[in-house]
C-alpha cells in the first residue's frame, strides 16, 4: 500500500475514532468481498438461450430510443458507420478509443471516413468505443474506463456509436459484474449507459443530449469469427 494511501485511511479512521481492524475481522471482510454474493437476477433473460437473448437485448435497446444496425461480420463494420452518419446527416469524421479491438477492422474499407484514434475534444461530432458487456434485460451497454478507452468518447460528442459482439450480451447485471471480475484487474470507472441522454426535468418533456450524446447507435456483430467474404449486413 502506497504512503499516501495509508495516510488517506489512517484520516478515515481517526474520524471514525478507531484503529485498524484485527486480523480476524479484516479476514472476514476480505472473504466476504471475494465471496461476490450475487443480488436479485430476474428469470426472463436469464432463461434464454443465446440467440434469444441477443433479440431481447435489440428489442430493450430500441425501446430507450438506441439504434441499433446487425451486421454479419467486422468487415461490415465500417460500411455501417459510414451508413449511420450520412443517414443521420452528419460529417464523416469519427473519433474511435485507441482499444486494439478496434485495430483489425477494416477501416480503409471505407476511404471517405476521417477516423482519429483518441480521446474525445469539444468540437468532436461522433465518437466510436468498444463495448465491455451488453445487458439484455435492460438493454444497457457496460463500458469500462481505461487508456484504451478514454471516458470522454461515451459522453462528450453528440453522436455515441458503440460495437457490440453477440459474445458479449449477457444476461442481467451480476453477470457483467462477474465478467468484469474475472477480467483481471478493475477499472477506475464503469458505465453504465442505457440510451441517449435525457432528462425530464423541464417541463416534463423528455429532452435528449441533456448531459451527453443525443445519439445512440449500436453496431451489433454476430459472429466475429466470420470472415471477410464481400457480403453486406
Amino acid at each position: 500500500m502506497s504512503e499516501t494511501r495509508e495516510q488517506i485511511l489512517a484520516g478515515i479512521r481517526r474520524s471514525l475514532k478507531r484503529g485498524r481492524l484485527d486480523a480476524a475481522r479484516e479476514t472476514e471482510l476480505r472473504e466476504h468481498v471475494a465471496a461476490h454474493r450475487r443480488n436479485l437476477v430476474p428469470a426472463r433473460a436469464a432463461a434464454l438461450a443465446d440467440p434469444r437473448r441477443v433479440d431481447l437485448f435489440v428489442g430493450m435497446a430500441e425501446e430507450v430510443q438506441a439504434t441499433v444496425a446487425r451486421v454479419i461480420s467486422p468487415a461490415a463494420v465500417p460500411e455501417e458507420v459510414a451508413r449511420y452518419l450520412a443517414a443521420e446527416n452528419l460529417p464523416a469524421d469519427l473519433v474511435r478509443a485507441p482499444d486494439p479491438s478496434l485495430d483489425d477492422i477494416l477501416w480503409d474499407a471505407r476511404p471517405l471516413l476521417r477516423i482519429r484514434r483518441g480521446r474525445a475534444e469539444a468540437g468532436d461530432t461522433a465518437s466510436l468505443t468498444p463495448c465491455f458487456a451488453a445487458i439484455a434485460e435492460t438493454g444497457t451497454l457496460m463500458l469500462i474506463s481505461g487508456a484504451e478507452t478514454p471516458t470522454t468518447l461515451n459522453f462528450l460528442p453528440d453522436t455515441h456509436i458503440v460495437l457490440v459482439y453477440a459474445d458479449q450480451v449477457v444476461a442481467t447485471y451480476e453477470d457483467g459484474w462477474d465478467r468484469l471480475r474475472t477480467n483481471g484487474r478493475m477499472p477506475r470507472a464503469v458505465n453504465f449507459i442505457t440510451g441517449p441522454s435525457r432528462t425530464g426535468d423541464i417541463e416534463q418533456r423528455i429532452e435528449l443530449g441533456a448531459h451527453g450524446p443525443r445519439r445512440l447507435h449500436i453496431v451489433l456483430v454476430d459472429d466475429r469469427q466470420k470472415a471477410s467474404d464481400g457480403e453486406g449486413k
